[in-house]
């Protein structure tokens, strides 16, 4: 069932001036995810000597935290379908931020992890929700070319938020690191508590959460945007698994000029963002699938040729092409998304939730799939070829599940 057959009134009256006080919060709350996942990571050596564990043991802080940010979503999105969006985006943050300052204090590994479990699940609410709301109040395609910028800060938030969290375990130890992000969450959570209302859409008469969650998991067209985001986002995640192996040993680079490099796939992610939120609303949302899709697909085939042209162009020969991978992704991201939580906008908050674990779960599989698969490799031809074929996959997925049954 398409979204545009049943507009909710939040669609028919909706502003066409952008919101930016509403974007910029729900950029916040998006944050506090991946902000609290990164921040952490410089001080880990830390950790490993002042809790007296292991390495594997610590890397638990990171994984579980990843892993429950990932399954919240299931749980938080049909949550905030039941009970409204406002006091589930409250309960979760409010939740982060007191874990958070507990992890502060923990004198324990085990207290650490346990705090940090409970931080990443009130997090995912910033993500989750952050996404229902903005589909609560924008029509499919606008609502595109918002999510094209609330989405810009999940790859923002990596770029610097171990660059803050090494400044910080530097001068004041790991425990400051925890305790700014407990501030942060607390200062979303006054943030929301001031300015956010409910956008839930009133139910239509006769419908029940119950069944609006049936028509959306019987949805084919719903499935096939989840699997769009999952397979066209891919690349990134499997470039962030093999890519470091590929640069620090076959090229003997240093890790510091990988890091640098990985910054142009950033930019070229805000980059499709941006083109995202322009462009979005005057294409529709499955032309601009179609585009990043075209965009990535052409990004990978570069990196193919070039690779099999020759093997001494350097990280350039892997990163340019890369960035253009990047671009379509930002392009198509946004708008995928869009289209998943429009299937059934009564059920947004549970479609988002959805959508946002199968991203996560499987962009970490093809992670450790890249790190596998290039571990044994004389060249980076594995990873290149296993980017190309998320790509192909993602437009075989669209061409089967969506495009029969598109409607714009």
């Amino acid at each position: 069932m398409d979204a545009r057959a049943v507009p909710s009134q939040q669609d028919r009256t909706a502003p066409q001036k952008t919101p930016w006080g509403l974007l910029a919060l729900l950029m916040a709350m998006t944050g506090i995810g991946p902000v609290s996942l990164n921040m952490l990571v410089p001080a880990l050596p830390n950790l490993i000597s002042e809790l007296q564990t292991d390495i594997g043991t610590v890397q638990l802080t990171l994984s579980l935290f990843l892993l429950s940010l990932a399954t919240a979503q299931l749980l938080l999105g049909p949550m905030s379908d039941r009970f409204g969006r406002r006091p589930v985006v409250l309960c979760g943050l409010s939740l982060s931020a007191i874990a958070s300052l507990v992890a502060t204090f923990a004198w324990s590994i085990e207290l650490l992890i346990v705090a940090r479990i409970v931080q990443a699940f009130g997090a995912a609410t910033g993500v989750v929700v952050g996404r229902a709301v903005v589909r609560d109040l924008f029509e499919r395609d606008r609502a595109a070319a918002m999510l094209g910028l609330v989405t810009t800060v999940m790859v923002v938030a990596p770029m610097f938020a171990p660059t803050i969290g090494g400044l910080l375990d530097v001068a004041f130890g790991w425990h400051s690191i925890l305790l700014f992000t407990g501030i942060y969450s607390l200062l979303v959570v006054i943030w929301a508590a001031l300015v956010l209302r409910e956008t839930r859409p009133a139910r239509i008469p006769g419908a029940s959460f119950l069944r609006d969650a049936r028509a959306l998991f019987a949805s084919a067209t719903f499935y096939g945007y989840v699997l769009v985001v999952a397979f066209a986002t891919a690349p990134f995640f499997t470039f962030i698994g093999g890519g470091p192996h590929v640069v620090v040993t076959m090229m003997g680079r240093s890790s510091a000029e990988y890091g640098v490099w990985f910054m142009t796939n950033s930019i070229g992610y805000m980059a499709g963002n941006f083109i995202a939120s322009r462009q979005s609303q005057r294409f529709g949302v499955n032309a601009m699938i179609v585009i990043g899709l075209g965009v990535e697909f052409a990004g990978a085939a570069i990196a193919v040729l070039a690779l099999a042209v020759g093997e001494h162009g350097g990280p350039a020969a892997l990163f340019l092409p890369q960035v253009i991978v990047s671009v379509g992704n930002g392009m198509l991201l946004p708008n995928a998304i869009a289209g998943a939580v429009s299937v059934r906008p009564q059920a947004a908050g549970a479609a988002s939730g959805i959508t946002g674990c199968v991203q996560m779960a499987f962009g970490a599989a093809m992670a450790q799939a890249a790190t596998v698969a290039i571990a044994g490799a004389m060249t980076a031809m594995p990873l290149i070829l296993i980017i190309l074929a998320e790509v192909v996959l993602a437009g075989l997925i669209y061409a089967v599940l969506v495009l029969p049954r598109r409607s714009a």
